[in-house]
């Protein structure tokens, strides 16, 4: 659905914060995208959602390029949205429902269609108890959920999730991953985190990065046991992939899988 093919991308001082990234976004159904602060994540989040323009390369959606004329963004930004790594970039309104009304709105959709779409979007963020509530009264694990919600409003096809569970308590993150695990069965997600037992659990594909270019890419279970790109991004091992290497027990993907008694 989504390729970067050759993509470069250098700052207006001259820094390039991208080198020649090809990553194809169709190799999972949740795809990683790791690397240490500084890496280049976000500004290729920004590259791919088309705020920012390539210096060099190309990013295709349905094998057709990006077009950066005001109106086929527009289109664009209906099938591909981002949830912001702070919550409050992306809330404007001082209720909830008027918030997650607001592009609707804009876009001339009827108040029945508008609180038809908005009960189901947070029904899937677990949030329909928030609906009339103030944002700035909602706590920041809940600020999370609703900028979900909103980036889920126009039905995307393809939602980047920028640090989704960053400053969430254990309980909230539990949440969010739940959100992603039941979001990943409709749309194609795309989730750069610091946290690598979240991105070994969730993601059936990833990316790493460092410096702006890309060290390496796989299914999680075989690139979180390559020790020296895991050392040259800056990096640490999942948990379960550490109870592996020195307990010598099979390579579980999730705690639940570990905890089994089997018989």
């Amino acid at each position: 659905m989504i390729k970067v093919e050759s993509l470069e991308f250098k700052y207006e001082d001259g820094t390039i914060a991208l080198k020649n990234i090809n990553i194809d976004l169709d190799k999972g159904r949740v795809v990683g995208v790791i690397g240490a602060n500084g890496s280049g994540k976000s500004t290729l989040f920004l590259n791919i959602l088309a705020i920012l323009k390539p210096s060099k390369g190309v990013i295709k959606y349905n094998g057709e390029p990006i077009k950066y004329d005001k109106k086929s963004l527009r289109e664009y930004r209906k099938e591909v949205t981002m949830v912001f790594q702070d919550p409050d970039k992306q809330l404007f309104y001082s209720k909830v429902y008027d918030d997650m009304a607001f592009v609707l709105r804009n876009l001339h959709f009827s108040e029945e269609e508008i609180e038809k779409r908005i009960h189901v979007i947070l029904e899937k963020v677990k949030a329909t108890d928030l609906e009339q509530k103030p944002t700035h009264f909602l706590s920041y694990g809940q600020k999370k959920r609703i900028s979900i919600g909103g980036a889920l409003i126009m039905d995307s096809k393809v939602l980047l999730l920028d640090e989704p569970t960053s400053g969430l308590d254990p309980k909230m993150s539990k949440e969010v991953k739940h959100i992603i695990k039941e979001l990943s069965y409709e749309k194609k997600l795309v989730v750069s985190s610091h946290d690598m037992d979240f991105i070994y659990e969730c993601c059936d594909y990833i990316y790493v990065i460092s410096n702006g270019r890309v060290l390496g890419e796989g299914k999680p279970e075989e690139v979180f046991l390559k020790a020296n790109i895991l050392k040259e991004a800056g990096l640490d091992k999942p948990w379960l992939v550490k109870i592996h290497e020195n307990l010598k027990l099979p390579l579980y993907r999730n705690e639940e899988d570990l905890l089994k008694i089997r018989y």
